[in-house]
């Protein structure tokens, strides 16, 4: 009696388990490593476990993390599928261990947690972009690479719901919480990547077309320059509404119902963004894509300057959440088309001047102080800043539509 093999896995039902891995990834990684703490540094306030000097060093310490996370992501190229495990297994257990904190220790202990799980954001972003876009490109439906990036707003708007409705809790509670939640997404993404564990011989395969990639790479003078600032300056305009639009909001309306809503909406309109261009615009170019969202981005930043009132930093919140993931999306897809043999570099230098961008724009604030600078506040200077470079640079990708990619030597 012979037992008839199981029948391969559909490619359909393939690339949505590769879909879905990424985007749980993607929504513990940045909605829970990277931002929660936005939503919950005014619980820790209010029960007296930070003040308002530890609070901005946990955010330094998180902006310093993710550069390092991104400026050592490379070192996953051979490997990104257990890069993307390892960190979500980190981001998991520093929020864990956040729950924890509380005395004298909470400043220090707090910060570097806060820096570990920023640089477990950044290899979390780097790997799980490298290796879901990859195996969405074997899979031959690159196109469905963008909706894993919705996963971003997704856990945005989860976290900044969860910190809104559980507010009467204590904040260790809710980091408890999410620490749980973390976990469950990181053993969920691990069933689901082991599952797909590469066929044997593929890594040498891998190995050997990085090879031929790099001797076909270009010099520093051709490589792309252009990019790489592009995206920082996206993280030194994106950051500054990011961080200070809840205290825009408390300025027109002191209730923390309302105030409170913005960061819930700023992830539901990242998360719908990219669903709506993951659905409607699977084929635009990249780049035309990145300059519409930049420019838009650009708009968002200057409406509050602009207009002093509520409804404007509410449409602040929509133009610049519906607009950030659709940059990361688009700018990390060009990478890949940029460098399709071994993107994973090049992801991680344009993660790395995204990180450093955001961490210039709360600097700058600071930098500046509480003195007015021709007319404008601090804030405001740096909001004008970040709109005219955004704009800019949303100029410049628009005049150059297509992208370059470096074709790889044939073996010999």
């Amino acid at each position: 009696m012979t037992t008839e093999p199981l029948p391969a896995p559909l490619p359909d039902r393939a690339a949505g388990d590769v879909v879905v891995s990424g985007l749980v990834a993607l929504a513990v990684a940045m909605g829970i490593g990277r931002f929660a703490f936005t939503p919950l540094l005014p619980l820790m306030m209010r029960d007296g476990t930070l003040t308002a000097a530890a609070g901005a060093e946990w955010a330094a310490a998180n902006y310093g993390g993710y550069l390092v996370g991104a400026l050592t992501a490379a070192r996953f190229a051979a490997d990104p599928r257990r890069g993307l495990l390892l960190s979500l297994l980190g981001v998991a257990l520093t929020t864990l261990a956040a729950a924890g904190i509380d005395g004298a220790a909470a400043a220090p202990l707090g910060a570097v947690l806060r820096a570990a799980a920023g640089a477990f954001s950044a290899w979390s972003l780097v790997c799980a972009s490298s290796w879901c876009l990859a195996e969405l490109a074997r899979l031959r439906v690159p196109q469905r690479g963008a909706w894993i990036y919705a996963g971003v707003g997704l856990g945005i708007a989860l976290t900044g719901t969860l910190a809104w409705l559980g507010g009467r809790q204590r904040a260790d509670r809710l980091w408890l919480e999410l620490g749980l939640a973390a976990g469950a997404g990181a053993l969920f993404v691990w069933s689901r990547v082991r599952a797909r564990r590469p066929a044997p011989g593929e890594a040498q395969a891998r190995a050997a077309t990085r090879g031929r990639a790099a001797a076909a790479a270009p010099g520093p003078g051709r490589a792309p320059s252009g990019l790489v600032l592009c995206y920082g300056i996206f993280g030194f305009g994106y950051i500054v509404p990011a961080t200070f639009l809840p205290a825009m909001a408390r300025e027109f309306a002191p209730d923390p119902l309302v105030f409170g809503l913005t960061w819930p909406l700023f992830g539901l309109a990242a998360a719908l963004s990219v669903a709506a261009v993951a659905q409607w615009l699977p084929e635009a170019p990249r780049r035309r894509l990145w300059a519409c969202a930049q420019g838009l981005m650009a708009l968002g930043v200057a409406l509050p300057l602009a207009v002093q009132a509520l409804w404007a930093t509410v449409a602040s919140a929509v133009l610049v959440g519906g607009t950030f993931m659709v940059v990361t999306m688009a700018g990390l897809q060009l990478a890949r088309e940029e460098r399709p043999d071994d993107p994973t570099p090049l992801l991680a230098r344009m993660t790395g001047a995204f990180a450093a961008g955001q961490i210039a724009g709360p600097l700058l604030v600071r930098l500046l102080g509480p003195g007015r600078w021709a007319g404008w506040d601090a804030l405001s200077g740096t909001g004008a800043a970040a709109a005219l470079l955004l704009g800019l640079t949303a100029a410049w990708l628009w005049r150059v539509p297509q992208p370059c990619p470096v074709p790889a030597r044939q073996p010999r």
